[in-house]
Order: structure tokens, then C-alpha cells, then sequence
């Protein structure tokens, strides 16, 4: 098959979440598989040209927006064999941010941008003759893909034939913006309705996306099953179950090759299942970094993780205190976004000197050191479409302490207290009351069932969540798609 795909971001290029991790890795799994895979991304203002060797590709390429001719240059370069072009437009995307500014405000021209880099694509393709079988958009920001094949392309000599699969990776961001945009976005008056693309009033890109999509997947099979449900659909719970089998959760992969203790370069000692003295060594050097007290008999708890309400780090504030006052026990926290979150977990390490250390920002070596170093690593999300950090934990024997959501409940098996079996520990309820007992029964076997704790590490280890599986879930769901096409 031919996949043509379309996404804000991609790794390494630009990078904000798990959407650019999927794209920069999906790709390359299907390549092994035998498929013919293109990406299509923005040429952002912070992308490294010289860095990544990106050269031209069109100097020039018309792009028809409504009424409207927009002009832009195409770039492109190849990364693991996967060639990825560049939609060159300063008008919108030479810019610091992907999103938002540096104030986090949202770009007001963002559905003219992302409808535009949709167009784009779709105009590459055609004018390149790269005829897919697939079109596989993702999130709201390529999402009107689906109604632009159906609206305009039906009969296009090039995608003509094209199915579209959208993936959600996090139905909580929707692209949801005034009408005024709409005639820009040349999607036709008729289709401005309830059941398309309209949302009391505005347009909403990714409802008009599961609308015209051939088959609609998300990022794991539980949060697929949440999203049915008004308590998490955002109001989209009635268009996904209208969609029955043609909407599926299919887990995410993670690449072996970055986060993997036995190879990691970043990490202080490299280590495997069979042989763990490099992960004492890493927790040692962790405890310095984050001028901790350096004792290898008391536990680490780690945190990577945007500070946002989604992630339940206010959750976590919450209880922090009341267990580093009633637990042996260190934490070390790595992560941005709330301010009033980065001013709470920036402030701890003078409150608690040698107990909890903190780094506001982000850092990929520090975000390494602390998957391996740490002993738990916890996620206590209010809702986690799939997750990767607690999956990067379980190849690093680090045990997870999860809130049961999502993709969370699809990769963490419970503590059995009586056998010993289980790869972390699970909660249910969304509070700071539930992170304490969770943190403290993690604790608690740590101190009190050491031979417990060994046994999940093994079994933690051994787990497989490689782009492998998920790719041939992919290419199943690819030919869904083609046939609900046909």
C-alpha cells in the first residue's frame, strides 16, 4: 500500500506530544512491512535546515483556499528511509510556536494555517502523482483531509481512489473555531450542519473529520471505549458510536531503539533484565544530579510530564507533602506548563532539601536519567489516550503507579499482592487521597516485599510494545478503511 500522511508535527522535526512520536515512528514500521509510507508536516519557523539536510523540493506550488490562491514552497528530506516534505509558508508557519505564542495563546489564524497545510498535502500529492491508497490524518489539525477527498477529490485522477483514516490522539483538543474561517476553508455551505461540520455555531475540524473518515482509530483500545462515553468524548460521543466498528483503538508502539537501558546512550550505566547493577548505578547518579540524599535503600518516585490538568499533576501537588512527611521515600519531577504548577514543584526542593528534587523545563537526557534511575514512575492522569512515559518505564524496570485510564490500564498489569505478579500499581479515583495510598502501597512493598518488587521488575522488563505489533494493527485497519472506501 501507498500512505500518504498528514500531521502538525513529527519527530525529530517539531514536537509537543505523542502525535509527533507516532508519525516519526509509524512510518518507518510500515516501511518494514512493505509499504510505501510519505509524510507531509509544516515547515516550522524553529526547524534546523542545515541540521537535517532538508533541501528543495517545489519552489513554488498553488494551493487553492476557497476564493483564495495561496503560494508556497515545498522542502523535503529523508529520515530511517521515510522521505518527509516541508509545506514552506512564512505567512503562516515561521513562527516560535507551533500552536500558541510564548504566552500560550493560541494563534487566532490557526484553522486558516492547518486547513491550508491540509490543502497542501493533498495538492503535493496530486502534483507529484503520489496516488495513495491511504490517506492517514491525525488530531483536528489534518483532520478535514477525510471531507476534503470526499468534497473535492472524489473523482481526482491522483486521490481519486484514496480511503482516509483519522487518528485521535487526544479527543480533548477538537479545532474548534468561528465561522468566519469557513469560507476560507472552502468545504461548501451545504456541508455547515450538525451532523458535518458545524458545533453550535462554529466549525469543529475534527467532528467534520470522524464525519467523512473512512474508518477513524485512537491510541488505545480502552480510551476507544471511554470516548464512547459523554464523560470523555467532549461532546463527540454520539459521532464516534455512530461510527460502530470503524472506530478502534490500536495501542501505540514505542521505539526500542531510543528508550531501551541495554543501549540507552544518555543514561550513566547501560543495563538489562539479567544483569541490573548499571540501574543502581543510574539511581545513584540520579540522587546527585538532583542533590538528593544519596542512599541506594530508599525509594525514588519519578515524574516526566507536562503540567496540565489532563495529566493530574495538580493531583499529585496535592498529596506530595503529606507523603514525603510520612514516607521514606525521594521524588524527582521533571516537566512545564501551568504556571502555578511549575511555581509549586519548583519551590519543593528548597522545602524539602535532599528528599525531592525538581528541573522546570524539559530535558531529554534528564528525562532518560530518570527512567532509569528512578524505582516507580508515576502518571496520575485524569484521562491518558495512550501514554508512552509508562511504557518507557516498564523497559527500564521502573514500576509505574497509574490512575486506571486509557492507554494506562492497557499497558500496566496490577500488583497481586498474593503472588507477587503484576507490572505496577493501579488506582481508580481522581484524587489526591488516591495518590497517597497508591504512592504508599508502592512504597510499602518496596521496603516490605523486596522479592515482590524483583519479580515485577522481570516481568516489567519483558514486556513488548514494539511499532511492529501496532503496525500490522495499522495495515489492518488500512484495508477497512479501502474496503468502507470501495
Amino acid at each position: 500500500m501507498k500512505i500518504l500522511m498528514l500531521a502538525a508535527e513529527c519527530v525529530p522535526f517539531a514536537k509537543t506530544g505523542g502525535l509527533a512520536d507516532v508519525v516519526g515512528a509509524l512510518p518507518v514500521a510500515l516501511r518494514a512491512l512493505g509499504h510505501e509510507a510519505i509524510v507531509v508536516m509544516p515547515k516550522y519557523g524553529s526547524l534546523d535546515v542545515a541540521r537535517y539536510n532538508i533541501g528543495s523540493f517545489f519552489d513554488q506550488m498553488c494551493v487553492w483556499m476557497g476564493n483564495t490562491e495561496e503560494w508556497c514552497a515545498v522542502r523535503t528530506t529523508t529520515l530511517n528511509g521515510i522521505p518527509i516534505y516541508f509545506i514552506e509558508s512564512d505567512k503562516y508557519f515561521a513562527r516560535p510556536g507551533l500552536y500558541h505564542d510564548e504566552n500560550f495563546n493560541d494563534y487566532g489564524d490557526n484553522p486558516r494555517r492547518f486547513a491550508f497545510l491540509t490543502r497542501a498535502g493533498l495538492q503535493l500529492a496530486h502534483d507529484m502523482g503520489f496516488a495513495p491508497d491511504i490517506v492517514h490524518v491525525h488530531d483536528w489539525h489534518t483532520a478535514l483531509a477525510a471531507a476534503y477527498l470526499k468534497i473535492w477529490h472524489w473523482n481526482d485522477p491522483v486521490l481519486g481512489k484514496a480511503a482516509s483514516v483519522l487518528t485521535i490522539h487526544n479527543i480533548g483538543y477538537q479545532g474548534k473555531y468561528g465561522k468566519e474561517h469557513y469560507d476560507y476553508i472552502g468545504l461548501q455551505w451545504s456541508n455547515f450542519t450538525p451532523d458535518k461540520l458545524e458545533d453550535h455555531g462554529a466549525i469543529n475540524f475534527l467532528k467534520g473529520g470522524i464525519q467523512y473518515a473512512d474508518l477513524v482509530t485512537t491510541v488505545s483500545p480502552t480510551y476507544a471505549d471511554e470516548t464512547r462515553t459523554p464523560e470523555y468524548a467532549h461532546g463527540l460521543a454520539p459521532y464516534l458510536n455512530d461510527k460502530g466498528a470503524n472506530y478502534i483503538g490500536i495501542l501505540n508502539g514505542v521505539d526500542y531503539t531510543q528508550w531501551n537501558p541495554a543501549t540507552d546512550k544518555f543514561i550513566p550505566a547501560q543495563y538489562s533484565a539479567e544483569d541490573l547493577s548499571g540501574k543502581a548505578v543510574c539511581k545513584r547518579e540520579l540522587q546527585k544530579r538532583f542533590l538528593l540524599n544519596v542512599d541506594p535503600a530508599i525509594p525514588i518516585v519519578g515524574v516526566v510530564s507536562r503540567f496540565a490538568e489532563q495529566k493530574g499533576l495538580d493531583l499529585l501537588a496535592g498529596a506530595i507533602e503529606s507523603i514525603v512527611n510520612n514516607m521514606q521515600v525521594q521524588f524527582v519531577i521533571l516537566g512545564a506548563g501551568d504556571k502555578g504548577l511549575e511555581s509549586f514543584y519548583g519551590g519543593l526542593p528548597a522545602r524539602y532539601p535532599g528528599r525531592i528534587g525538581s528541573y522546570i523545563g524539559y530535558d531529554n537526557t534528564l528525562a532518560h536519567w530518570i527512567e532509569a534511575g528512578s524505582d516507580f514512575f508515576i502518571m496520575p492522569s485524569r484521562y491518558e489516550p495512550c501514554g508512552l512515559n509508562q511504557i518507557y518505564s516498564l523497559k527500564y524496570g521502573t514500576l509505574p503507579i497509574v490512575r486506571n485510564t486509557g492507554g494506562l490500564a492497557d499497558t500496566v498489569e496490577q500488583y497481586n499482592e498474593a503472588t507477587g505478579d503484576g507490572t505496577g500499581f493501579k488506582f481508580w479515583e481522581p484524587s489526591a487521597h488516591a495518590v497517597y495510598y497508591t504512592v504508599g502501597w508502592a512504597v510499602s512493598t518496596y521496603y516490605d516485599r523486596q522479592h515482590h518488587i524483583a519479580k515485577m521488575v522481570q516481568k516489567a522488563m519483558a514486556q513488548n510494545f514494539s511499532w511492529e505489533n501496532s503496525a500490522k494493527a495499522y495495515v489492518a485497519a488500512y484495508r477497512q478503511a479501502i474496503a468502507n472506501r470501495e
